[in-house]
């Protein structure tokens, strides 16, 4: 037994699973793609602040793409679950992907790189003109390393092109700039402003049926240079409108941590693929899952994912952009790393309560390789934060 702080004050008790995780194996997915954005292990060792550039253990963080790789997953590097505006800046987000497309092309994972404009990041905010041609400076920086890198780019939101853009016509004009210079087709992120606030009004508008007109006008005029939409806006019924709505080869990569198995399941007029934080954690019961999918069984799908949904929904409570804490805790208790650090001290950004209910619906899952393991260093969390 070990005893777990409850939300609402107080400790209870609780009986962890005995037995460990058995993912099983399998070849390549094929129903759908599916990439899972991945977290960075900080160096705890690094004399850092919280002001400082992220230290990276580079080993631990490259072991767990493989990790991911392993189970069929793709890697969506230098997201926002990789701490980007954070606690990682360009610099170590740029060697984060350099590191990771050599170690994918090594092994012949799947990759996607996030390209945006944190270069910008803490500089003198700037508007109209001068303040999109930096941004679009920026994007074009980014865009040309990932390219060179020989990975997938993903355009995501940028936090300075919300505060530069006067309107949607800014948006179309920059995003047509970018797709015409792609080299290859582009995954389009619209992150909503509960994983970013500096995101509110992302296309051009506060007003989210005005701004995915603007969204689906940028992807109708370059049809051929976007590979699909990651849509990050927790709204299911408006993810399957806009899914609907693209044009013939655009895929739509569901990225509702809070809907994903009845999104990627689908209906009759489609479905979405994946590129999700959750999957970070998720990995072996993803893969299970789409591998059930894979063989037309959408049952079973649903039987491995659908309880997985409880842990999602808590790990991205808001404030939802502090879910990566609950991501790196379940990394230190399933094994993937020997700490609990993060870049710019994250760890804190969670209460013990909450990281305690975390462990609890992830081991109910089974989703610890060594429940022992992972028991012994919740116990020690407890220890040390709340004197349990």
């Amino acid at each position: 037994m070990i005893r777990l702080p409850e939300t609402g004050g107080g400790v209870r008790e609780y009986a962890p699973r005995t037995e460990p995780l058995t993912p099983g194996g399998g070849g390549p997915l094929t129903s759908r793609t599916v990439f899972s954005a991945a977290h960075v292990v900080a160096d705890p060792y690094a004399d850092t602040t919280p002001d400082s550039p992220a230290a990276v253990d580079w080993d631990a963080t490259l072991a767990f793409r493989h990790h991911l790789w392993s189970h069929g997953l793709g890697v969506a590097e230098a997201m926002d679950t990789a701490q980007r505006g954070m606690g990682l800046d360009w610099t170590g987000a740029a060697e984060l992907i350099r590191r990771s497309a050599a170690e994918a092309k090594a092994v012949g994972g799947r990759i996607a790189c996030g390209v945006g404009t944190d270069q910008l990041a803490g500089s003198d905010r700037l508007t109209g003109p001068a303040g999109l041609a930096a941004v679009r400076k920026a994007y074009e920086e980014q865009l040309a390393l990932v390219e060179e890198t020989g990975s997938q780019a993903i355009l995501m939101a940028s936090r300075a092109l919300a505060a530069a853009a006067s309107g949607p016509e800014d948006y179309l004009d920059l995003y047509g700039h970018l797709l015409r210079q792609a080299s290859e087709p582009v995954v389009l992120h619209w992150l909503g402003p509960m994983f970013d606030p500096a995101l509110d009004g992302y296309w051009g508008s506060g007003d989210l049926d005005t701004a995915t007109e603007t969204f689906l006008e940028v992807i109708a005029a370059h049809p051929d240079k976007v590979d699909g939409i990651k849509v990050s806006l927790l709204d299911a019924r408006r993810e399957v409108e806009l899914r609907r709505r693209l044009p013939e080869g655009v895929r739509c990569y569901t990225g509702d941590d809070f809907h994903y198995p009845e999104l990627i399941a689908g209906d009759e007029q489609g479905f979405s693929h994946a590129l999700l934080g959750i999957f970070d954690p998720l990995a072996p019961l993803a893969a299970e899952a789409v591998r059930a999918l894979d063989t037309g069984d959408v049952n079973g799908f649903r039987a491995v994912l659908d309880p997985t949904v409880a842990l999602s929904r808590h790990l991205f409570r808001a404030p939802t952009r502090f879910y990566k804490t609950g991501v790196v805790l379940l990394a230190w208790l399933a094994g993937h790393q020997d700490h609990f650090t993060m870049v710019g001290g994250l760890q804190s950004a969670r209460s013990l309560p909450h990281l305690a209910k975390a462990y609890e619906l992830a081991d109910g899952l089974g989703l610890f390789p060594d429940p022992a393991l992972a028991e012994s260093r919740m116990r020690s969390l407890l220890t040390v934060q709340g004197g349990l």
